[in-house]
Parts: C-alpha cells; structure tokens; sequence
C-alpha cells in the first residue's frame, strides 16, 4: 500500500440542494472521518450539481455519463489511489477489472442496488454468476447495507465471496429528528422517489377503497418527485381524493416535518435497507411498509409498524382502515432501537474499518 493514502469514492448518485438526505450525511461524516485518518479524498457523482453542503469536500461531477466513466477519464495519467469506494455502482464489471490493472488499488464495492420482488430473469442470473467468475476476485471487500443484500451479493455473483462480504448497516444522524409527542391522528406521510417500484400508485387504490365515513379523517402527504409524478396526481385527481393526498415535492426540511405525522407509509417492490423507515422511526413515527430486502430487519409486526405483502391493496386498504378506526395502535416509543443500532456514527465507525491499516 502507498503512503499517500488517497482515496476514490465514486457514487452514481445525484447531489440536489432540495434534497439532502441520509446518503447525503453519511459523505460529508465519512469524508471528515477519513481526513481525521490522514487520507485525502476524491468524490465522483453523476448528473450532480456541487452545491453548498458539500463546500468542504473535493467533488468531481458528470452531465450525461455514469461516475465510473467519468472517474476513468479524469484520473487518467493524473493519480494513483490507494484504495476506491463505489456507492450504488453495479458490482462484477469490467470496471473493477480496469481499475486494478490501472491503479492496484484496494478496492471496496458497497452494494446498495435493490433486486425485483420476484427475482431476477433467469439469463440474469446466469450473466451475474459469469461475472461473478470473471470480476469478483478484482475487488477486495463486498459490502451489503443489510443482511437481504449480502445474500443476494452471494446469490447474484457466487457463494465463494462470503470470505469477502461483510455487512454494514445504514445509519442516520439521530439527533437532527424531532420526536414525536402527539397522536396526529389520521396525518399519515410518503417520502419517496415517484416510481413505479415505489408502489405509490397501491397507495392511491387502497385510499380509494376506503370506506366515505372513514377517509375523511385521512390526510397523506407525499414528498419527493419522480417519473410517476403526473400520473399519480392524474389517479388521484381521478379518484376525487385531493382532500385526502397532497404532493409536496422535495423537501430538506423532513427532519422537522416527521414529528408531525402519525405513520410513514412505504408500499415500495424493491428495498435494500430504506433510510426513509430509519429516519421515521427516529422520529418516533411508526411505518406502515412491505417485507422487501431489509426491511423486515427492522420492522417488527405491532411493535413499531405494520407489514403488508408487496402489491397487496385490499391489504394496505384494510390496515389504515384499522388504524383510522383506532383498532391498530402503536404507543410506545419505536426510536430507541434507530439511538442504538442505526446510527450515522456507527455507520461511519463500521465503514472506516473496512479501510486497510486503520
């Protein structure tokens, strides 16, 4: 390993300044850790604008290319790194390949990437094991941000990387949530991105299935934007529900606005380990969700949430039925466990250890 200790942390992940969340925190933490280490560190982001959050950090961006593609033109002839970091890159490429012959760099590949509800196609799976065979041994370290993602890291690529695999867990930084102290009886929120895999379009129908004398005392809120957007509105619209679902856009101020709310609402298909439910829990508001990738790991039936199968609507329908008519109740307190297990300072501690020599 080179004394310079420099490092490459290449994310395809947009930087927007109306959106600044847990992903968003845990950069800015880790970079500071790794200065506190003695190591200089290179970001590289996709389709980003560099905004005033990240004013403490060397950031290169892209327009129009994939942040790998980008890293490879830019350090070209220019530096060597000790060690590269890839956020929600695809894993077994021939990526990793070149960046190990180029830059005998110790590489570390954090998987983030959620997998369809109902498996991968089979020539998928078939094309993952032969990359698997082919690139796996050019990176160092798998990391899986919950137990589902390990497996599916061992499933996808090859059950000889388990030497290799290890898991950290996302964290948040629990102290920017306000509690929350009230009932907000019937004040239900979405925070998401608006696509179809996001299962908002479930949500619509299972609010319009509800009975009238019930869907009165409802009031969601959605927050985030996406590609679904005008058709979700368009459903909405068409199901006469504007008194009951309101599209709020990108918000940075989530933190504060949890507190106000009485259940989070997730009918996501596809999960790795959702910061959303993290961050709401935090909050002291209980999650209302599917048993996709990892949440389940943090979901438990009654106790701070409930759990519906993926694309169930009559499902979700009948327990925000139960809940408006108080049959379904979540009183104690659901942050104590996020305190504990899933904060962003642990987070940081888990991924600076995966570092060589730290």
């Amino acid at each position: 390993m080179k004394s310079s200790k420099h490092i490459a942390v290449i994310c395809n992940y947009e930087l927007k300044p109306e959106r600044i969340g847990g992903m968003d925190r845990f950069f800015i933490a880790y970079d500071q850790a790794c200065k506190e280490k003695g190591y200089e560190v290179d970001w590289f982001f996709s389709n980003s604008e560099v905004h005033s959050f990240y004013k403490n950090l060397k950031v290169f961006v892209s327009e129009g290319i994939a942040a790998e593609k980008q890293f490879l033109e830019y350090s070209k002839d220019l530096m060597r790194y000790d060690i590269v970091i890839t956020h929600f890159v695809a894993l077994c490429t021939p990526f990793f390949q070149k960046l190990k012959n180029e830059r005998e760099a110790y590489i570390i590949a954090v998987d983030h990437n959620p997998r369809p509800l109902n498996g991968l196609p089979i020539k998928k799976k078939l094309r993952n094991k032969i990359k698997g065979v082919l690139y796996s041994k050019y990176i160092d370290c798998f990391v899986g941000v919950s137990k589902y993602t390990v497996s599916c890291i061992l499933e996808d690529y090859g059950s000889h990387l388990r030497r290799k695999t290890l898991l950290v867990y996302n964290g948040i930084k629990t102290s920017l949530y306000e509690e929350r102290k009230s009932e907000n009886f019937g004040k239900m929120i979405v925070a998401s991105h608006l696509r179809e895999s996001k299962g908002i379009q479930d949500l619509i129908e299972a609010v319009n299935l509800l009975p009238e004398e019930n869907k009165v005392y409802l009031k969601i809120d959605i927050y985030g934007e996406g590609p679904m957007q005008m058709e979700l509105e368009r459903k909405v619209e068409l199901y006469d529900l504007e008194n009951q679902i309101t599209f709020k856009g990108s918000s940075s101020e989530l933190p504060n606005l949890l507190q106000e709310y009485s259940f989070l609402l997730q009918p996501t298909y596809m999960e790795c380990f959702s910061l959303s439910i993290l961050e709401s829990l935090a909050a002291n508001v209980p999650v209302i969700t599917t048993p996709v990738g990892g949440n389940p790991e943090i979901i438990k039936e009654g106790e701070n949430g409930f759990i519906f199968k993926a694309g169930h609507i009559q499902t979700l329908s009948s327990i925000i039925d139960k809940v408006l008519q108080k049959q379904y109740k979540i009183d104690k307190k659901v942050n104590l466990l996020i305190k504990e297990q899933f904060s962003l300072e642990r987070m940081v501690e888990e991924h600076i250890k995966l570092l060589p020599c730290t």
